[in-house]
């Protein structure tokens, strides 16, 4: 008799989304930050939240089967990840980066099918109007300290690993283009002490970021930028920083923004990126594919392999480009202006 392989895989899949969904909402209530408060029951939260008792049991309940959620009696607490993690009290908090996902992506990819039909974002098939995806991000205070808390949660979890990916010792003054909450720079500030670092991002952004580097020991370091780095002049720098920027954009917007970088560059200076690398065969990793999924549903742009890395920054100028993969959700690559 033929032995059938495992359904486990399939089955797995057929319910992710809802466990994906059961973090969403628990975050977007607010349930991770009452309870990082104090534990509290059932009726308690439910009250608060204005939900239906019964409703908020099963949530709870699923939550503690997630391993978010202790319960002990009548009484819910959080546990060490979500209050790392899930509450947006922590430093460390993913929060803004599940309420973006919840409500920018999970809705893009319900367009998902028409994304591989016509290979094309779908933009504007979710969210109608006109403008860019990052108009969206920023169409209210709310929605643009939310992406950014996003951003940074993400950043506290690989900026320190992509600073570390190649020894930047040599190098002294550092722009972050496009650097939101400054976690990057900031990483390579605690790292090289003969870094002084700019963080250059939209006028809107550095507003928020200023918030950030006041609460960071080495703010007093990192020097503020308003400005769009495809229109308006790049400040000095030896080593220009690309955090997941490049996957964003178009082949056209992208070299035309390498070789501005490079014409920046003196001798010797280095482009730093921090990207999501594909395997030469781009059978994997995984979050590398999934994520350049995510780019067909929301931008212009893809995850690449480090040979494409090398093929672009050369054609920009650059030529010595390395590759370092990391432990962390980011990879690192390093171009030299010889």
């Amino acid at each position: 008799m033929t032995q059938i392989p495992s359904p486990a895989g399939v089955l797995d899949l057929i319910q992710a989304f809802r466990r994906s969904k059961t973090m969403f909402v628990a975050v977007s209530l607010g349930i991770f930050d009452r309870l990082a408060k104090a534990p509290s029951d059932i009726q308690t939260l439910a009250t608060a939240l204005g939900a239906s008792s019964e409703a908020m049991a099963r949530l709870l309940d699923s939550c503690v089967a997630l391993g978010f959620l202790k319960k002990d009696g009548l009484k819910y607490s959080n546990s060490p990840e979500s209050q790392t993690y899930l509450a947006r009290s922590s430093p460390y908090t993913l929060s803004g980066y599940i309420l973006y996902s919840d409500r920018v992506l999970y809705p893009l990819w319900k367009n998902f099918e028409g994304a591989i039909l016509e290979g094309t974002n779908r933009w504007q098939q979710t969210f109608g109007g006109s403008g860019s995806i990052f108009d969206h991000f920023f169409r209210t205070d709310e929605a643009r300290r939310d992406f950014l808390s996003g951003m940074d949660g993400y950043g506290q979890l690989s900026s320190p690993a992509v600073v570390a990916a190649f020894d930047l010792g040599r190098f002294h003054r550092l722009v972050d283009l496009g650097g939101a909450t400054g976690h990057l720079a900031l990483a390579a500030c605690a790292r090289y002490p003969q870094l002084q670092a700019t963080v250059f991002d939209l006028s809107g952004v550095i507003a928020v970021t200023r918030e950030y580097m006041q609460r960071s020991p080495h703010g007093d370091r990192v020097a503020l930028l308003e400005g769009d780095f495809f229109t308006d002049p790049l400040p000095e720098a030896d080593l220009f920083v690309l955090g997941r920027i490049i996957h964003d954009w178009s082949e056209e917007k992208i070299r035309r923004l390498l070789k501005k970088i490079w014409e920046k560059l003196p001798a010797g200076g280095a482009l730093l990126i921090a990207e999501k690398l594909l395997n030469d065969d781009k059978t994997g990793p995984l979050p590398a594919l999934m994520q350049s999924l995510g780019m067909l549903v929301s931008t212009e742009g893809k995850e690449r392999t480090l040979a494409e890395y090398t093929v672009l920054l050369r054609e920009a100028g650059f030529n010595q480009v390395e590759g370092k993969v990391t432990d962390s959700p980011l990879d690192a690559i390093l171009a030299i202006k010889g």
